[in-house]
């Protein structure tokens, strides 16, 4: 219980981190997919490449590039004094801005595959009986995209748990502000504490697991209702 109540600050955050950012990854991945799923401009691939990007890019990189955004001389700096803060870099709402980056993909291509596999029939049925967008898409496609939406909560919020090098750069190691469960391992590890480290990295390996069984049991759900 000792180093429950130790790592307590950081589990705390971590789950805040991941809980904000996969509601506002929702939201923002939403109109994204479905223009991807629907959509036959050439914009597409574009679009695509740059959402997929943090799939293969270094997350140092993505980080680097993050602090210099969020820091005193970006749009971070600017920002910060409205709410009387020097830069984003090094505070929790820069860890949500670079977590709802780096974590897109594994949202937006869920939600997309989900949307593509319902195909137009039921949206213009739905048109046929009177229903506007708004109202199609709520009491029609979201329903039926329901198999996509868990599938995009689970990877989001997983894979939010699980950021390292992003969440190092932008928010650097402030224990209660930016230090979430992957540094806290790191910082076990320097301080050769390996029975605390091995604790939480095996406890995020078992979350892991379940989120992907969990993951693939979900998908086999979706490809019943592609045609």
């Amino acid at each position: 219980m000792t180093l429950f109540w130790e790592i307590w600050p950081a589990i705390r955050l971590t789950l805040s981190l991941a809980l904000v950012t996969t509601l506002i990854l929702l939201v923002i991945g939403t109109p994204i997919a479905w223009w991807l799923a629907r959509s036959k401009s050439r914009w597409t691939i574009i679009v695509n490449a740059l959402i997929a990007l943090p799939l293969v890019l270094p997350p140092t990189v993505l980080g680097f590039y993050m602090l210099i955004l969020l820091g005193t001389g970006g749009p971070g700096g600017w920002l910060a004094p409205i709410w009387g803060g020097r830069s984003l870099a090094f505070t929790f709402p820069g860890l949500v801005i670079g977590s709802v980056l780096y974590s897109l993909p594994f949202v937006v291509q869920p939600l997309r595959n989900s949307f593509a596999a319902i195909g137009p029939g039921p949206l213009e049925a739905a048109y046929s009986l009177g229903f506007d967008f708004r109202k199609a898409f709520a009491l029609v496609i979201l329903p039926l995209a329901r198999p996509g939406y868990l599938t995009a909560t689970v990877l989001g919020f997983s894979h939010t748990v699980g950021e390292f090098g992003v969440v190092m750069m932008i928010g650097g190691n402030i224990p209660g502000q930016t230090k979430v469960l992957s540094i806290a391992i790191f910082d076990y590890v320097e301080q050769l504490r390996w029975t605390e480290a091995h604790i939480i990295a095996f406890a995020m390996l078992i979350f892991a697991f379940v989120a992907l069984a969990l993951t693939m049991s979900v998908d086999r759900r979706i490809a019943r209702i592609q045609p």
